[in-house]
């Protein structure tokens, strides 16, 4: 099989989450730009890259299940963003667990929380809104693991 290349899954990613912003109107695309570099420049293999781009495309219903099954994406791509996506009512403890058995999905959370954490984004945020996902942030990279790592 013949699979999609990172260029592909990054069209595929932009088209799919066209339109969307963040909590800051800030065009959503900018923010998996942001993941899928931060995983590259933390080592991470074009599977895992691939898998930034499309880390939050179930989540968001950009995309959905089916295309992510029926996908020319290595298992392992899918594996990592089927780790990645929260499932509705999902404990915190349950979704960490799952991407700490999923082999390369810490590596590309670890990525999406830097972004998530970066000071910059969350200053422009309204003070309670920064405060709840700062604290959020925390747990996450405690559970992970990844206590005190932002970068």
């Amino acid at each position: 099989m013949e699979y999609l290349s990172l260029a592909e899954v990054e069209r595929i990613a932009r088209s799919a989450h066209a339109g969307q912003t963040d909590k800051d109107g800030h065009p959503y695309t900018e923010h998996l730009a942001a993941v899928a570099n931060g995983v590259a420049v933390r080592g991470g293999s074009d599977e895992q890259i691939a898998a930034g781009w499309l880390h939050d495309a179930i989540e968001d219903d950009a995309l959905t299940g089916d295309w992510l099954a029926g996908a020319a994406l290595t298992d392992a791509t899918k594996a990592i963003v089927d780790a990645l996506t929260k499932r509705p009512g999902e404990p915190l403890e349950g979704y960490t667990a799952r991407i700490l058995a999923t082999p390369g999905a810490l590596l590309v959370k670890q990525a999406d929380l830097a972004h998530n954490s970066d000071p910059a984004r969350l200053a422009s945020l309204d003070s309670a809104t920064a405060e709840r996902l700062a604290a959020k942030y925390r747990r996450t990279r405690e559970l992970l693991g990844l206590d005190g790592d932002t970068a």
